[in-house]
């Protein structure tokens, strides 16, 4: 089946969609133009149509044989998954929430993200899996962690992180339509409160083009998912007192958009590295390591990072609120940068 893709140039951007909105009509587009694109999860039929009610309406649409809901065994989604992308299909496995990805690693770190190299190329993997996670929601330890970095840190494993409505509906469909695995990582924070354009149809962002989400010219702020939103809020509060700061939002972390974080840091000289994941370990040391080995002599400064502490999310909402990353600790870290 030949695929017509849009670009947001050439589709309306005129309605305004809530994430999760945008979300589920990609799911709509991918089943209307591909046969082979199927869903499968834990209650994901009608009429609830999963934890987040992102796919409602679609069992009753497609049927269950394309909306097929399972027990609850992540292993099974996600071996299932596998085995039917092997023989040609482009499943849609939802792991509810991220931390689960751990009961299903094997089969998605020791089978589906290397079987193209352990076969000379001769077997694609094209399973999009999504999965939600994020801070904020009184979640607890076990159902709040972003685990991004353990992903990227897998050959073979495309890892991507949307922050707005637009960008979800255009990166997951690319995703569908990609011929490798990709894990697609929701933040469940953002399927209400984020409300943009999204253009209607086939829409797709591709894969690995960082996206400039505000302008400027003394600092870099790098980040994705939700922190982009408060990296842009911090950005206008240092605007009015003179110090310009540029927003990237990465949206994928594998394929990673070096040159244009390069280019950014490299006309600022300063960056600050943002995300909610633990500062220990996470994707954050990884882009401040490569940034320092190629502009060095560059840098008006050391490269910053602004993440959670070395824990667990806590339950408590006081706690879990001091966990998150906040605004004041960008900006702090910012003007010390900029001082």
């Amino acid at each position: 089946m030949t695929i017509q893709s849009q670009t947001q140039d050439d589709v309306s951007t005129g309605r305004q969609l809530r994430m999760i909105d945008a979300i589920s009509e990609a799911l709509d587009v991918a089943m209307s133009i591909d046969e082979t694109v199927f869903e499968l999860g834990e209650d994901i039929q009608d009429p609830k149509g999963g934890g987040w009610g992102i796919h409602k309406g679609l069992s009753t649409k497609f049927g269950l044989d394309r909306v097929r809901p399972t027990p609850i065994s992540e292993q099974a989604i996600m071996g299932a998954a596998i085995g039917a992308a092997i023989t040609g299909m482009r499943p849609v496995p939802e792991i509810m929430l991220m931390n689960f990805l751990a009961v299903c690693s094997d089969q998605l770190i020791n089978h589906a993200a290397k079987l193209r190299y352990m076969s000379g190329g001769q077997t694609n993997v094209p399973i999009t899996v999504r999965t939600a996670t994020g801070a904020g929601g009184g979640f607890g330890a076990q159902h709040s962690d972003m685990l991004e970095a353990v992903l990227a840190h897998t050959p073979g494993l495309k890892v991507v992180i949307p922050s707005t409505a637009a960008d979800a509906k255009g990166l997951l469909l690319s995703s569908i339509f990609d011929d490798d695995p990709v894990v697609f990582v929701e933040m469940h924070h953002l399927y209400y409160s984020t409300v943009d354009a999204v253009p209607e149809g086939d829409y797709r962002v591709p894969l690995g083009e960082a996206r400039i989400a505000r302008a400027g010219s003394d600092v870099t702020l790098i980040s994705w998912g939700r922190q982009v939103h408060d990296c842009l809020a911090v950005a206008e509060t240092l605007s009015a007192s003179g110090i310009e700061a540029e927003v990237l939002d990465l949206r994928t972390l594998v394929p990673l958009d070096l040159d244009r974080i390069l280019a950014s840091v490299s006309k600022t000289r300063r960056a600050v590295i943002v995300h909610e994941a633990v500062r220990r370990g996470g994707f954050g040391a990884e882009l401040a390591a490569t940034i320092n080995e190629e502009l060095f002599g560059q840098l008006h400064g050391p490269v910053r990072r602004v993440a959670a502490p070395n824990t667990p999310v806590p339950f408590s909402s006081v706690l879990e609120a001091a966990y998150m990353p906040s605004r004041a600790a960008i900006e702090e870290a910012v003007r010390g940068l900029c001082s």
